[in-house]
Parts: structure tokens; C-alpha cells; sequence
């Protein structure tokens, strides 16, 4: 039986909005998806440095088998750069500013840099990491690789764990981490005034004065052939991994297809920022592009699986329905399997 993946991270409402978020929702479609539909509770260990979706899509590709975010030689690979039998850490240029009290990051989202500048701060920060030992290389505006050396032991934080956060509590620890800092201060001090930090400061922009790293992963990770993986509204990083385009995704429903998953952020950024008239905004929009169409594609097409699979910060739960699951018709509609 060929089945289907539709992946949403943030999907979930968080526990102290989620009755209120819920009532707002008009989604049929979903509505009767889930209520007819097996559901699996994935257990989350909340001292994770990683996102439950994160985790699920790394435990599915492969790449580590504890969920851990080993992402990094894949998506280079998907920029088709060869990481050349080391390991690496994925770098994003970010945003740093001081809250009342502490450090936080914005969502890297948001940062909105283009290739001119992210050029510019690449060229000039390259040579002090290459210095070091730890190459870095570019694969496009938001998404750098640097060559782990001997950091490979240092335990890192996904960036969207921290966006909001306190940022001094998701620093790099483990050997290598004070080293780590003081190439980081460097590269600072080298980015503070630059003319491209200049330029998008008067264009009312944020200065790009921090990077991230994070994913590290040895050059044998790699993402199976299979299933067919597409994404649609992901970050660059994943969506360099992507094994076709989302258009180009088979029809799981005419019996011919092989399996396939998407992944959709379209719920990311106004989840992390909080704005949730555009989280509902969009979760609309995805009963009529993505849900409505795959509930009329089990009732109208043949054998298939659907698996529906939604998170938020410290939950992850798994829908899998099928055209005869559909068929329990005493089942009702209704949406309470979104709230906690």
C-alpha cells in the first residue's frame, strides 16, 4: 500500500492556547482525518537540543538513530558540495541582540539576507576559520558548512529551540567550546561596522552580528533514495535535502506510486513570533491546499495510506489514515485531537 507523509511542524497549538486556537479553526477536511485515523503519541525528553520535528525527521532519513540533528553533510550535499569523508557543522548567519536581562536570536527567518551581502561576510570571516582549521564553505545566503576538526564532540542547539530564549543557555558546551568562542568573538568583532551590516541597518534591516552553528554529521550521512522527500515554505538547509520538487510529487492514490513524504513550514514563523492570527491564517490555507485534496484523494482513489504529522515545541504526535478508516462514518469530525 503506497503511503503519503504530510509533515507540519508547529501545527500543534501550545497548551496555553490551544482551546482558543482550536475554536477558531474552520477545518473539516483535517477534522475528519484525524478522528478517523490511528494515532501514535511520540514520547519527548524536553532536555533535548532539538525540536521534536527535527528529531523525527532525522530518525526517518537515517541519519541517527537517537534523533539526534545530524543534518549537515546531507544538506551539503544537497547544495552539491562534497564533504569529503570529515565532519561538519551547519552555519547560520543570525541576528543577536541583548533583551532586558539576557542574549536572544531572531528567528534566522527573518533575517531576510540576500547574496550580496551574505557574500561579503563570508569572504572576510572565511580566512579566520580556515586559519583555524575548521574550513568553512558556502552554500547559499543563510546556509554555511564548517569542518567539525576536533569539535566533533561539541554538543550544539537546533536554532529554532532558541529563537526567544535565553541564549546563554543553548551556547556550545563540550571540548572545543571555549575555542569555539573565541573564533566567534572574532568573527564579530570583524562584522561590527562592516558595509554590508551598514548598508542593511540603513535599509532598516538587522545587522548580521552573530552566527550559529549546529547538525553536525559525519560525511556518511545521507538521505535514502527513498521515500520520495519534497518541502515547500522550509528553511534552505532542509530544503537543499529534498530528494524532488513538491510539485513534481507522484499522485499517491492512483495505485502506481511509490512512497513519498512533504514536509510544510508554512506554520514555523508565526508560531516562533507568536502571531497567531497568521497561524490560523495558514492552517486555512492548508485545509484547502493540502488536506481537503488528500481526504478527497483516500475517498475517490485506491488503496493508500495517509500518515499526518504534527508538532510543536515538546510534542509530536502521528495520524496514519486509510480509504477504509475514512469510511467510519460514526466517527464525528472534530478537531480535539489537536489540543493537549
Amino acid at each position: 500500500m503506497t503511503q503519503i507523509t504530510l509533515a507540519l511542524p508547529f501545527a500543534l497549538p501550545p497548551q496555553e492556547l490551544a482551546t482558543d486556537l482550536v475554536r477558531s479553526l474552520t477545518m473539516p477536511a483535517l477534522a475528519t482525518l484525524l478522528a478517523r485515523s490511528t494515532e501514535t503519541h511520540v514520547p519527548w525528553d524536553d532536555q533535548q537540543r532539538n525540536l521534536p520535528h527535527e528529531a523525527w525527521l532525522s530518525r526517518t532519513f537515517g541519519l541517527a538513530a537517537d534523533g539526534g540533528c545530524a543534518f549537515a553533510a546531507a544538506s551539503m550535499r544537497g547544495f552539491g558540495l562534497d564533504p569529503a569523508g570529515g565532519s561538519w557543522f551547519l552555519v547560520h548567519p543570525a541576528h543577536v541582540e541583548i533583551a532586558r536581562s539576557h542574549l536572544t536570536m531572531h528567528d534566522l527567518r527573518r533575517l531576510r539576507l540576500d547574496d550580496g551581502h551574505a557574500r561579503a561576510l563570508f569572504d572576510v570571516a572565511k580566512p579566520v576559520f580556515d586559519e583555524l582549521g575548521h574550513t568553512l564553505v558556502y552554500g547559499d545566503a543563510h546556509t554555511w558548512f564548517m569542518a567539525a576538526g576536533p569539535w566533533t564532540s561539541l554538543q550544539t542547539s537546533s536554532p529554532d529551540l532558541v529563537v526567544g530564549q535565553n541564549l546563554t543557555d543553548f551556547f556550545p558546551t563540550g571540548p572545543g567550546a571555549s575555542d569555539f568562542r573565541r573564533l566567534q568573538n572574532e568573527v564579530q568583532m570583524l562584522w561590527f561596522e562592516h558595509p554590508a551590516n551598514v548598508e542593511r541597518e540603513a535599509a532598516g534591516m538587522p545587522a548580521v552580528n552573530s552566527f550559529w552553528i549546529w547538525g553536525q554529521a559525519g560525511s556518511n550521512a545521507a538521505i535514502p533514495p527513498a521515500p520520495l522527500f519534497a518541502s515547500s515554505y522550509t528553511t534552505p538547509w532542509l530544503s537543499a535535502m529534498t530528494t524532488c520538487p513538491a510539485p513534481s510529487l507522484p499522485d499517491p492514490f492512483n495505485g502506481k506510486s511509490e512512497d513519498s513524504m512533504l514536509v510544510r513550514g508554512d506554520l514555523c514563523e508565526p508560531a516562533l513570533a507568536g502571531d497567531w492570527a497568521t497561524w490560523l491564517a495558514r492552517m486555512h490555507h492548508l485545509e484547502n491546499k493540502l488536506f481537503a485534496p488528500a481526504l478527497a484523494g483516500l475517498l475517490q482513489g485506491r488503496d493508500a495510506r495517509v500518515r499526518i504529522v504534527l508538532s510543536h515545541r515538546s510534542t509530536l504526535r502521528e495520524f496514519t489514515t486509510t480509504k477504509w478508516e475514512q469510511r467510519a462514518f460514526w466517527r464525528k469530525p472534530s478537531l480535539a485531537r489537536l489540543l493537549p
